[in-house]
């Protein structure tokens, strides 16, 4: 299958130099795709073959780059400077060099010729998980099938150069490449059924800076070793793990460590055997460690077992009541992947609390390009917005660098374990992303992982012009979709915090009662007088998980964030927001002006008909035309069950059924 170039679209570019000379004195995988990336890209850029010496002084374009231990930027780090038709590129390290690479040619690519820039990256880990089967499906994967897997075998392809050289272009340096539900013969991926290609996987991924995780079954001694039992505590699992973690590390080059997602949603842990979740990943991590190997321990545990009766078992509490805890028990080569809220990646709730509870262990934030919940990749939905709250939430850990990008950066507690990771939103499919439009959530996490600094808006203009070209009339109208896209999709989904209203199991399109009785925790508590979730201590007392002022703030109506307030409080339909609306009103009036926004991105791109490649223009036209009518079903289906439960009348006097 052919696939698209995403922002590596190296278009033809005017004033082309008559002579380009590189200087790269390096050696090694990483040199090799930096020499193998400059003669892509200049003989598209300029039609020009780069010439490799020892000099440049005498070329049009000469470009150096120098690898320097003591030039102060670390390995991953780079500086660029252009001017009067020389480049020089310096970093500690040769990753740092390829990172620096894809910056120049960015800037060259936009129009640049005299330029500086200089980055250290915010964070030490920046993931990509995929929750590929060895099938070939993708759990809540929505742009293809997985290229990793198929029909249970692996399939390493020309394809995976280009993703992994797409990933490298935006500083990704790890990729976990199966699901965190790690069934079936995904076990054996540990084993020796699927070394071999494994290993030619991961030199690719090594000749890009990228480190291979595998997601791993805790079950393991069970399922693929013939023991009775999983216990990390026990001897002979201890056996099992030390043989099977030695053989990956010593046989698999480039190989980072393991993701474990454990007793949740019913994935086997260590609370079967009465262990605890320090007892189970640091078992783990003992046999990890003379390799260099991390465990990646996920925190998204939950009974998911609730009756929907009982109204003071919260979902929203079970990570920071299972972890917190055990603070401090965790070993240095743990880090705990935290999901950016205590639910499951809702187009609105408030930043976890273990990211403030948590002092003594290492963490890394978790979030979902993948759109699971935020319209399939059916939908546009520009998440750097999102991304840029949650980066930018202060937890009060402390009196200093206490917010989000502080600590999973390191900077809080001096970690050099944390990070960020993305659940993925990539496939087969021609594009990459299933939506054209959705690529710009991939780039964006590239991009804001490697400098939590980056405002989302001027992400979205750089991706724009790299994918699209420089035409003003483009880039002005897909920014003021991406733009309003998340803010739209709100509005025409789920009000004020309160999420969930999807028809289950598939998790797209609207249901308002679809989680309302089942045992997911997923409750709205929607009824003739008022809606929302009591978490106040007078409730469930999740609130109480914040640090002050945070806890106060959120436990107090008049002070909650409204767009969090149904989150936090059950409340009248009649109360009157900030706005001098009521709710009811607010839910209306919001539903309206979702789908009216929904219909203004379409009507946007329909304006760039001719400007933008063809076949992009048909993909994007069609996916926006659908978002526009399934905005008007969200609304109508929403307005239509609260004014049937509230028998309150629309201000407004609209159409509601």
């Amino acid at each position: 299958m052919s696939y698209t170039k995403t922002w590596l679209n190296y278009q033809k570019l005017a004033n082309c130099p008559a002579e380009i000379a590189v200087s790269l004195a390096e050696q090694g995988p990483v040199a090799e795709s930096i020499r193998r990336e400059l003669e892509l890209a200049f003989d598209a850029m300029y039609g020009v073959k780069p010439v490799f010496a020892d000099t440049v002084k005498d070329a049009a374009l000469g470009v150096t780059f120098c690898c320097d231990a003591a030039c102060g930027l670390g390995e991953e780090g780079f500086r660029v400077e252009a001017a009067s038709g020389s480049i020089r590129v310096v970093s500690g390290g040769q990753r740092g060099l390829l990172y620096g690479l894809f910056a120049m040619l960015e800037q060259l690519r936009m129009g640049k010729t005299d330029f500086a820039l200089e980055k250290i990256p915010s964070n030490p880990l920046r993931m990509l998980d995929h929750w590929d089967n060895l099938d070939g499906s993708i759990e809540r994967g929505y742009s293809g099938k997985s290229f990793f897997f198929r029909d249970n075998e692996m399939t390493v392809t020309g394809r995976i150069r280009d993703y992994a050289r797409m990933i490298a272009s935006i500083g990704i340096n790890a990729v976990c490449i199966n699901n965190v539900n790690v069934r079936g013969v995904a076990a054996e991926l540990i084993a020796q059924r699927y070394r071999e290609p494994l290993i030619r996987l991961a030199r690719i991924f090594e000749e890009y800076g990228v480190k291979l995780f595998l997601s791993l079954n805790f079950a393991s001694p069970k399922r693929i070793g013939g023991l009775d039992t999983s216990d990390p505590c026990d001897g002979k699992v201890r056996a099992f793990w030390r043989e099977r973690i030695a053989d990956v590390f010593e046989n698999i080059p480039n190989f980072g460590g393991f993701v474990v997602k454990a007793d949740s949603e019913g994935e086997p842990g260590p609370f079967a055997y009465g262990r605890t979740h320090a007892d189970g990943a640091n078992m783990l991590a003992e046999f990890a460690r003379p390799y260099g190997g991390i465990i990646i321990w996920r925190c998204f545990v939950y009974n998911c077992q609730q009756d929907w009766r009982d109204t003071r078992t919260d979902r929203a509490r079970s990570g920071y009541d299972n972890f917190i805890g055990h603070d401090g028990e965790f070993a240095e080569n743990v880090i705990l992947q935290i999901k950016n809220g205590p639910m499951d990646f809702q187009v609105r709730e408030p930043v976890h609390p273990l990211f403030g509870g948590l002092k003594k262990t290492n963490m890394m934030l978790e979030v979902q390009i993948a759109q699971e919940y935020t319209g399939q990749q059916r939908h546009v939905c520009y998440l750097m917005p999102m991304f840029r709250e949650v980066l930018d939430f202060k937890t009060y850990c402390g009196a200093e660098n206490d917010t989000i990008a502080d600590i999973v950066s390191g900077r809080t507690y001096g970690n050099r374990s944390c990070g960020m990771v993305a659940v993925t939103n990539t496939g087969d499919d021609e594009n990459w992303t299933g939506h054209d439009l959705a690529a710009a959530n991939l780039y964006g996490f590239g991009r804001l992982a490697f400098d939590t600094s980056l405002d989302p808006e001027e992400i979205a203009e750089d991706w724009i012009r790299l994918t699209f070209g420089l035409n003003e009339k483009v880039l002005g109208n897909i920014r003021r979709i991406l733009m309003m896209s998340w803010p739209a999709y709100e509005k025409y989904t789920s009000p004020l915090g309160i999420g969930w209203m999807v028809t289950p199991h598939t998790h797209f399109g609207p249901d308002v009662e679809g989680y309302e009785y089942d045992r997911w925790g997923t409750y709205h508590r929607a009824d003739h007088m008022g809606i929302g979730v009591d978490r106040t201590p007078a409730g469930t007392g999740y609130t109480t998980q914040y640090n002050e002022p945070n806890a106060s703030l959120y436990a107090n109506t008049e002070t909650c964030p409204e767009e969090l307030l149904l989150f936090f409080h059950h409340m009248p339909y009649a109360y009157v927001l900030s706005s001098g609306k009521t709710i009811i009103q607010h839910i209306y009036d919001t539903h309206f002006e979702g789908a009216e926004d929904a219909a203004q991105m379409l009507a946007l791109w329909r304006e760039l008909e001719g400007l933008v490649e063809p076949a992009a223009y048909a993909r994007a036209e069609e996916r926006l035309a659908f978002q526009a009518e399934h905005a008007k079903e969200w609304r109508d289906r929403i307005n239509t069950y609260f004014h049937r439960m509230s028998w309150v009348e629309d201000e407004k006097g609209r159409k509601i059924y």
